[in-house]
């Protein structure tokens, strides 16, 4: 690595504020993101232990997601390619 003080000097007093402001935020954000995934993974451990699927739970979540309309498009053009392929 480069020499730090020479780093340091590139950039002045406020700019330095606001970078390690910047760092310290994406950091506890970081953290916080850590901590929601953690709790999901608890609460997809309860639904598993009350007889429920987590690979569909996680579908119908990102299927919630969409809007109608796309879902829909979606849903058809998946029916047309099944079909054509002879899945259904």
């Amino acid at each position: 690595m480069a020499d730090d003080s020479s780093n340091i000097d590139v950039l002045n007093s406020t700019a330095q504020t606001q970078l390690k402001s910047i760092i310290e935020r994406i950091e506890r954000l970081e953290q916080e993101k850590a901590e929601v995934a953690e709790q999901i993974k608890e609460v997809m451990a309860e639904a598993k232990g009350n007889g429920f699927d987590t690979k569909i739970l996680r579908k119908v979540i990102r299927l919630r997601k969409q809007d109608r309309a796309t879902r829909q498009e979606e849903e058809a053009i998946l029916d047309l390619y099944l079909s054509a392929l002879g899945e259904i």
